[in-house]
């Protein structure tokens, strides 16, 4: 694989998704209680920092800019972005042409995609979101694992599993 374009876009995203994780709790050597009000501020200020990436970039930041990890950074600033509504259905945008153009991982747009459908109230596509052990509502749960094999997830009743051990 080729060095990203924008080392320094790449370097900045992984530092944000290390706030971002750090915030939630997520720690290499097991996992911690989140800290909301740190949660909030990583948020507010990585949705700043990203709307202006974007608008100077007009694509999605990806893996020939970025490289992977620095493109599934800017993934989870936007996942995470759900008091900022308005980064998140512009991100879904460009995630889906990346992701057509192979510059992104189908995965994330699946997860992107079901965020977005339940902060707009609708069913969810790839049943990714969970809200207190349960996922929400599904748009068409007969053929949920069909959906997710075309994005590259594995069988919901897995990641069910593991949601419900969180």
């Amino acid at each position: 694989m080729t060095d990203p374009e924008l080392p320094l876009l790449t370097d900045e995203l992984l530092r944000r998704m290390a706030v971002d994780q750090n915030a939630r709790g997520v720690r290499e050597d097991g996992n911690v209680e989140a800290d909301i009000d740190a949660m909030r501020a990583a948020d507010g200020e990585n949705c700043a920092w990203f709307t202006g990436v974007l608008d100077a970039l007009g694509t999605w930041p990806g893996h020939s800019l970025v490289g992977k990890e620095g493109a599934t950074a800017a993934w989870i600033i936007c996942q995470h972005a759900d008091e900022h509504r308005e980064l998140q259905e512009r991100a879904l945008v460009l995630l889906t042409a990346a992701v057509e153009s192979e510059e992104a991982e189908r995965g994330h747009l699946a997860l992107l995609t079901d965020r977005c459908l339940v902060n707009r109230g609708e069913k969810q596509r790839f049943g990714t979101q969970y809200r207190n052990g349960e996922p929400r509502p599904i748009e068409d749960p007969e053929r949920l694992d069909e959906h997710r094999a075309a994005y590259g997830l594995g069988p919901h009743a897995e990641y069910d599993a593991r949601m419900r051990e969180l």
